[in-house]
């Protein structure tokens, strides 16, 4: 049996994160429970997911040659990404983030994103494209993604986008060679430049990025579930309920077991509601990373469960 190939091209991060009993409200000297040092980001993570849930994960992306760079490498080498195609860049430095995550699982993120890196991807192996069976992107290489989602696009292939915070021409160079569209609620206040403070709003704002393009247009609401758009109407995915222990990297992990899931062949109401299990789970631990379940338990998870999706 031929494992599922996924691409995900994009952002890498090194994420320091503190522990806290809740989150600053002010100025001041706080003591973390704990101190981690891991790889994040939003393709890195999806495809660490990716290759935790029994995919043939490829990283593709670019950082500095410096300790952060090498780190970042490593580890993903470790979870058993293919990351042949991470370059790192000598004289360039990495992005990195300090993560502060209270003990009801919410975070504040500071990010550097890092200098001297390249937006250049002529070096991507574009000709290899086709032995994958999906591909995500974040919207963070607009170079990359534009030649690698084309290239995905032309070969039949479908493509995945992590809708995060990002211009006006990043969202035109880059929507027209996306399938799936999946937002985080702020990505899709980005995409429109207006509130989306009800259903309705990000309904409207859901048909207007299938305007662009788009055959699938979602958006996450963390426990309030999801929602997407595609031909057949609206739909909604409700959250699965679990003791939330922390959410850094969940969204990632999401667009991750999309991407796979897609791969596998299965449809998008299955598709939603197995990414929805697995971030779901990865809530329930500590770590972006450390967190994502593997197969097997995702499985027994869902087998636990009513069908939560409800068309409209």
């Amino acid at each position: 049996m031929t494992t599922t190939r996924v691409i995900c091209i994009g952002n890498t991060t090194l994420d320091r994160v503190w522990p806290l009993a809740q989150l600053p409200a002010a100025a001041g000297k706080y003591r973390a429970s704990d101190y981690l040092e891991v790889g994040g980001g939003m393709a890195a993570n999806a495809a660490v997911a990716v290759a935790r849930l029994g995919g043939d994960a490829a990283y593709w992306g670019r950082a500095g040659e410096d300790s952060a760079g090498r780190t970042m490498r490593q580890e993903m080498a470790d979870y058993g990404v293919d990351v042949t195609q991470f370059r790192l860049f000598a004289g360039a430095r990495s992005s990195t983030s300090a993560i502060l995550v209270s003990g009801d699982g919410e975070r504040t993120i500071v990010n550097f994103r890092g200098t001297g890196i390249p937006d250049e991807a002529g070096w991507l192996p574009l000709d290899t494209i086709r032995s994958a069976h999906a591909v995500l992107a974040d919207i963070r290489w607009i170079e990359g993604d534009v030649k690698v989602l084309g290239a995905a696009r032309a070969a039949g292939l479908p493509t995945v986008l992590d809708g995060e915070i990002a211009t006006a021409s990043a969202w035109t160079a880059v929507l027209p060679l996306v399938d799936h569209a999946i937002f985080s609620e702020a990505g899709l206040r980005s995409f429109v430049d207006q509130p989306v403070a009800t259903d309705a709003d990000r309904i409207a704002a859901l048909r207007k990025v299938r305007l662009a393009g788009c055959r699938m247009a979602a958006v996450t609401r963390g426990g309030d579930g999801t929602i997407w758009l595609d031909e057949t109407g609206i739909h909604f995915q409700m959250a699965f309920t679990v003791d939330v222990v922390d959410t850094t990297g969940a969204g990632d992990v999401f667009h991750g077991a999309y991407a796979l899931a897609l791969g596998e062949g299965q449809r998008i109401p299955d598709a939603i509601r197995f990414a929805s299990a697995v971030a779901a789970l990865k809530c329930t631990r500590r770590g972006g990373r450390a967190g994502i379940p593997a197969r097997d338990e995702v499985a027994a998870f869902l087998a636990r469960q009513g069908n939560l999706h409800m068309p409209r």
